[in-house]
C-alpha cells in the first residue's frame, strides 16, 4: 500500500510524467521490501553475490540478444552499474530540482525492478529525512532539516547520492575493473545526464544546465565526484543550436560495437568529435 503523501511525492509524480519508464512507490515505514517478479533490493546488490550475479546476467543476455555478441564481464558489470545508478540518482536530484528538497535513501531503503521500470522506497522508520531551505513550506514537516542556503543544499545532494551509491560501487567495482576515480566519473555522468534528460522533458533544460554546473563546479570541494558537467554548444542536424557535453567516463559500449563511439566519449578527441550529439538517454 502506498505511503501517505510525502514532501517528495509530487516530484516523483512529475518524474513519471516526464519519463513513464520509471515509477516510484513510497511504501509505509516498516513495510517489507517487495520480492519476486524482478525485484531486487539495492542492499542485496551491495552484499549478496548471487543477487548481483542474477542482476548482471540480465545485462549479459540483453547484450547478446540485441547485438549478437557477448560483452566482456567487466563491460557487463559496467552496464549493470550504470543502469541502476542512473535512475537511483533521480530519487535525489528530481525533488531537489523541482522543490528544493533532498531526501535521504540509504541502499537499505530502495528496491528496483528493472524489467518493469519500478523503484520502491521502504524506510524502516517514519518520516523519511529530507533537507530543505528555511522558507520551504515543508520545513515544518516531520523529518525536515533546514540548511541555510542553496550551496548547503547542493552539498546535501552530493552527500545523499554518495551515501546511496558507495555500497554499490564497492560491490560492482571489482567486477567492472574500475577504481575510485573511474567509478565516481560514472556516477557524476549519471547524475548529470539523468537530470538533464528529465529536465528536457519538463521544458527546463537551460535551468538544469545551470543547476548542474553549480552542483559540480569541478573543484576539489566536490570530491569524490569527478570534474564539471562540461556542457558545450553544438547544433542539431538541421542547424539549430543545442547543448551537448563531454563525459567524465567511458560507457564501454565501443567494446561491443567498435564502430559506434559516442560523440561525448572522453576517448574521442575534441577535434574529431562530431558536431551533432544525440539526446542523452539511459542505456
Amino acid at each position: 500500500m502506498p505511503a501517505p503523501h510525502s514532501a517528495v511525492t509530487d516530484a516523483y509524480t512529475r518524474l513519471t510524467e516526464a519519463y513513464p519508464y520509471l515509477t516510484i512507490t513510497e511504501l509505509p515505514p516498516g513495510t517489507p521490501p517487495p520480492a519476486g517478479d524482478g525485484w531486487v533490493t539495492a542492499a542485496a546488490l551491495a552484499t549478496d553475490t548471487p543477487a548481483l550475479d542474477r542482476f548482471l546476467a540480465w545485462d549479459d543476455e540483453q547484450t547478446q540478444r540485441d547485438y549478437h555478441r557477448r560483452a566482456r564481464p567487466d563491460v557487463v558489470a559496467s552496464f549493470g552499474l550504470h543502469r541502476y545508478v542512473w535512475p537511483a540518482c533521480l530519487l535525489v536530484t528530481v525533488p531537489w530540482f523541482l522543490h528544493r528538497r533532498v531526501p535521504r535513501y540509504p541502499a537499505t531503503h530502495v528496491s528496483y525492478d528493472r524489467t518493469a521500470g519500478r523503484m520502491a522506497l521502504h524506510p524502516t522508520t517514519a518520516p523519511t529525512p529530507f533537507a530543505c531551505l528555511p522558507d520551504d513550506p515543508a520545513a515544518t514537516l516531520p523529518g525536515a532539516r533546514t540548511v541555510p542556503d542553496e550551496e548547503a543544499l547542493r552539498a546535501e545532494v552530493r552527500a545523499a547520492i554518495a551515501e546511496h551509491v558507495e555500497p554499490l560501487l564497492a560491490a560492482f567495482g571489482p567486477r567492472t575493473r574500475r577504481r575510485g576515480r573511474a567509478l565516481w566519473g560514472m556516477v557524476t555522468d549519471d547524475v548529470v545526464e539523468g537530470l538533464w534528460y528529465i529536465a528536457r522533458h519538463l521544458g527546463e533544460e537551460d535551468r538544469a544546465i545551470r543547476e548542474l554546473e553549480a552542483l559540480f563546479p569541478g573543484t576539489s570541494a566536490t570530491k569524490p565526484y569527478l570534474g564539471p558537467p562540461a556542457f558545450r554548444a553544438s547544433r542539431t542536424p538541421d542547424g539549430q543550436p543545442t547543448a551537448t557535453r563531454d563525459r567524465a567516463s567511458c560507457c564501454m559500449f565501443y567494446t561491443v560495437v567498435p564502430e559506434d563511439i559516442c560523440d561525448t566519449c572522453p576517448r574521442t578527441g575534441a577535434q574529431s568529435r562530431k558536431a551533432n550529439a544525440p539526446t542523452p538517454t539511459p542505456a
